[in-house]
């Protein structure tokens, strides 16, 4: 019989701030009892027409966690299911990327639609990265009113093991930071936290650190945001603009909300996520040219910051 394995999850949310959207674009949720994550990325495009594109992706999310609470009684969620649904009961004008992740029998079940996405790190190296969905570049598939690309929602399924790190995040995240980044950056951090030295019973001893996927999804946004605000940067946005053609080329980073759910695939009894309440929240803003220094600020409920997480 195989072990049941769940995720431990840690999430933030950085919205780029501008005062007549200072909630951002970003949305996401996690449910760690049914072990299913989500991020939706509101399209910016929608300002043009002073539509508020993250009101959608809010709603989005939102209504994924009803049909996932609607789903109370059964074992196992399927994310396209749960994304469609959402979809449907998701009337607002705008539209959105978006990516649902769930974790049953050893392998993540995903449904995407877009450029959010997700990727798989094990024993040190990225062994899974979830393909990028647009029609050219900086176009995404998208779900929205009267918009067919929901027919383009892409089912994935990559096998998991015991100590997997899954990363996921908005483009933000993906367009600012390459894999191999956002490797080095876990990497980094579980080489410190590895080991500590205790004392017990007058005698030194090693134990292991539990992973704190909050702390890991902090630094990876941290590197993120830095690179976004970096002019000079070939990030993968420049490299994407690149190759696109010469009228699209820009160097640096792209300023943008960037969204970041870290999970360690544990052992069902070992997650510490399945304590928390349905009004704990995790989320941050950004003021333009200023990082914060607070994870989360404070005063920040579920509805401001777009999270949820139950």
């Amino acid at each position: 019989m195989k072990e049941r394995l769940t995720m431990d999850c840690g999430a933030l949310y950085l919205s780029k701030g501008k005062s007549e959207n200072f909630q951002g674009d970003d949305a996401h949720f996690v449910c760690a009892a049914k072990g299913t994550i989500g991020v939706a990325d509101g399209v910016g495009g929608w300002w043009s027409r002073n539509v508020d594109p993250g009101k959608y992706a809010r709603q989005l999310m939102q209504n994924c966690v009803e049909a996932i609470k609607d789903r109370a009684g059964e074992k196992d969620i399927d994310p396209k299911t749960v994304l469609l649904k959402a979809y449907n009961e998701t009337k607002l004008e705008g539209s959105s990327t978006a990516c649902i992740l769930t974790l049953k029998n050893n392998h993540l079940h995903a449904a995407n639609l877009g450029d959010s996405g997700f990727l798989v790190i094990r024993e040190g190296e990225v062994v899974y990265k979830s393909p990028i969905q647009q029609y050219e570049f900086n176009h995404p598939y998208q779900l929205g009113k009267n918009i067919p690309d929901w027919k383009k929602i892409e089912e994935l399924k990559v096998p998991v093991k015991l100590g997997d790190i899954i990363v996921m995040g908005t483009d933000g995240l993906l367009d600012n930071l390459r894999p191999s980044d956002i490797k080095a950056i876990v990497n980094n951090h579980l080489s410190q936290k590895e080991e500590e030295q205790c004392t017990e019973r007058g005698e030194e001893q090693s134990k292991k650190k539990e992973v704190d996927p909050e702390a890991i999804a902090e630094e990876i946004l941290q590197f993120a945001y830095t690179a976004s605000t970096d002019g000079n940067a070939f990030t993968p946005f420049a490299e994407a603009s690149f190759t696109a053609g010469t009228e699209h080329f820009r160097m640096g980073g792209k300023r943008d909300d960037i969204t970041v759910i870290v999970a360690r695939v544990c052992r069902a009894s070992h997650s510490s996520t399945l304590l928390l309440k349905d009004d704990h929240c995790s989320a941050v803003k950004l003021i333009p040219g200023k990082a914060t220094d607070a994870y989360p600020p404070p005063d920040i409920s579920c509805a401001e910051g777009g999270v949820i997480l139950f």
